[in-house]
């Protein structure tokens, strides 16, 4: 509820009575932890934690997708096995509050073994593309505006 009072606040104008020509037409549906459909393409929550802040990252496919997250729960990574695609954060080498740093990020990586998988939410404090990509392993790679990833 509280993610849809900010969304309904920020933007009012998509909620007035009123709708002006090209306004953007949009829906708002509440969420749980229970798989659900957008068409007939299937979207399995996994639910995580940003620091105190309960968060969802997603399963579509053989794909998840983790951002802003720093703890998953042992019931929900089972969600995570068998991908293809994994796009989780790394904010920086040091420890952070609410994200997974990149030693963190990459345990995860190993622990669920995605035939490859994506840095993204990263932060200056990482380090430069060419010297961060020479440490990582050969199926981990930093995620950069307008990447494009086929599963």
């Amino acid at each position: 509820k509280r993610v849809e009072v900010a969304i309904e606040r920020i933007f009012d104008y998509v909620f007035a009575k009123f709708k002006y020509p090209g306004i953007p037409q949009m829906k708002l549906t509440q969420i749980n932890n229970n798989p659900f459909y957008i068409d007939d393409l299937l979207i399995i929550p996994v639910r995580g934690m940003h620091h105190k802040l309960p968060v969802f990252g997603f399963r579509i496919g053989e794909m998840a997708y983790l951002t802003d997250i720093n703890y998953i729960a042992p019931e929900e990574k089972k969600k995570l096995y068998n991908l293809k695609v994994l796009i989780v954060n790394a904010l920086r080498k040091e420890e952070h509050v609410s994200h997974y740093n990149l030693e963190q990020a990459l345990a995860l990586i190993e622990e669920l073994k995605p035939e490859k998988a994506y840095l993204t939410h990263i932060s200056h404090q990482l380090g430069l593309y060419d010297e961060v990509s020479s440490e990582l392993p050969l199926n981990v790679f930093l995620a950069y505006d307008g990447l494009k990833i086929i599963c």
